[in-house]
């Protein structure tokens, strides 16, 4: 039962990251004219509202980011959908650590710069106070937590981890 609870967790975590990548996170990368003005508009809102400097003005560093998950991670995520939301499928395994390694790992530096980089106030002001950089460090943490968690179910999950079946199967030959 918990471990259907999580499979659905993850299911919503890769399907809703799909348009979230296409319609948001590319806007770092692909020219302006290949997006309607009403999502221009809502890009720059969030990134002023809260303060991303991330999302204002990329860092080269951060548009990297963006082209591994456009290169790599755009392709994975409805193949991680559909495997979550069938559920038990053991293949998804190997893909899930990989992808979910990658992710946690790119987290470190993007937390990391809003925490404690003290940014200047022009040209795209980060966040300033405490509250402004945990309001932020809310937004991407999730994208650290979830991609945590699916690595510790692959790791130690019964239901994705071969292993443990493999010396399960080996004790029931020695009795």
């Amino acid at each position: 039962m918990a471990i259907r609870v999580l499979e659905i967790i993850f299911f919503f975590y890769f399907a809703s990251h799909i348009p979230i990548t296409l319609f948001i996170d590319l806007q770092a990368l692909l020219p302006q004219h290949v997006y309607p003005q009403p999502m221009r508009d809502f890009v720059k809102w969030y990134a002023e509202e809260f303060k991303d400097p991330l999302m204002m003005d990329p860092p080269d560093w951060f548009r990297s980011f963006i082209f591994c998950e456009a290169l790599f991670q755009l392709p994975f995520f409805p193949v991680a959908a559909y495997a979550f939301l069938k559920g038990g499928c053991k293949w998804i395994r190997t893909p899930a650590i990989v992808y979910s390694a990658h992710v946690a790992t790119t987290l470190v530096p993007i937390l990391s710069r809003i925490l404690f980089y003290q940014f200047p106030m022009e040209p795209h002001p980060g966040p300033q106070t405490p509250q402004e950089r945990w309001l932020l460090v809310s937004i991407y943490v999730p994208y650290l937590l979830v991609p945590l968690l699916l690595l510790f179910t692959m790791l130690l999950s019964p239901t994705y981890n071969s292993t443990s079946n493999t010396s399960a199967k080996a004790k029931k030959k020695k009795n």
